[in-house]
């Protein structure tokens, strides 16, 4: 049971002959060395190759599974950026690109600083509460309340309702300056006594009709950019697209039952 190992081959097999005394050792080194590289062909590996492609096969792997980590990384980076700015655009665009697609388009055009002229003009010696219709940014309603007028803006982009409110609170008139986000189809207009629009020419007749139902005797409305088809304005001002009419229903239903 000596030899280590090798008593597995041998433990049934008769005892190993008894070599010559000539024999040259060298020769049975190299028997048992062509014995074993003729076993590692038969199971198709080489101690040498095996090392070798042990050592390779974990390097390059890792190194490939490296890159392969980075890759997948800017990867998942460069997805999130861009996902995220398409989502912010999106945020921002919609309430800008949806009025378009209504079947009455009020764009927002900001108004110049002669047409708040004209408008702060038209509202002297006026009293009541004012409404813009369509505030955009806020400023008719900031102008307004700077001259003492409780106003409200209906605006539909909540962008520039968010953005009127910081302008309201920056000039300091966020106590008579408020802004609702709401279609101004869906407001009721009968409690204020100011009324100020920059409408489309689409959409001026129907709101003409609206507002006939809707005002009181002694309201004013103050058109801008474009006058209402069938009324007549009582005031004028300014010229081009700063051109501001004045309508009085008090006069326009003067005139209605004289009819």
């Amino acid at each position: 049971m000596e030899g280590g190992g090798g008593c597995l081959l041998w433990i049934s097999s008769p005892p190993a002959p008894q070599l010559p005394k000539n024999t040259d050792l060298r020769l049975l080194d190299y028997s048992w060395s062509s014995l074993a590289t003729q076993m590692f062909k038969l199971m198709g590996t080489h101690p040498g190759t095996r090392k070798e492609e042990s050592q390779s096969g974990h390097v390059l792997p890792t190194s490939l599974e490296a890159n392969g980590l980075k890759k997948s990384s800017w990867g998942f980076l460069v997805t999130g950026v861009v996902g995220g700015t398409l989502v912010a655009v999106y945020a921002v665009a919609t309430p800008f690109i949806t009025p378009a697609l209504r079947k009455i388009c009020l764009p927002f055009v900001p108004a110049t600083t002669k047409q708040i002229e004209n408008v702060v003009k038209m509202l002297r010696s006026r009293r009541g509460p004012l409404v813009d219709i369509g505030s955009g940014d806020g400023r008719i309603v900031i102008a307004a309340a700077k001259e003492g007028f409780t106003a409200v803006g209906y605006e539909l982009n909540p962008w520039l309702v968010w953005y009127s409110r910081y302008r309201a609170w920056r000039e300091g008139v966020q106590d008579l300056a408020k802004f609702y986000i709401s279609d101004l189809w869906k407001v009721t207009f009968s409690q204020y006594s100011n009324v100020v629009i920059f409408g489309v020419p689409q959409m001026m007749l129907q709101l003409e009709k609206k507002l006939e139902l809707e005002l009181e005797g002694d309201a004013r409305v103050i058109a801008c950019r474009f006058p209402f088809p069938h009324w007549t304005p009582d005031q004028v001002t300014g010229e081009g697209i700063d051109t501001v009419w004045a309508y009085d229903m008090s006069s326009f239903r003067g005139r209605e039952k004289r009819l």
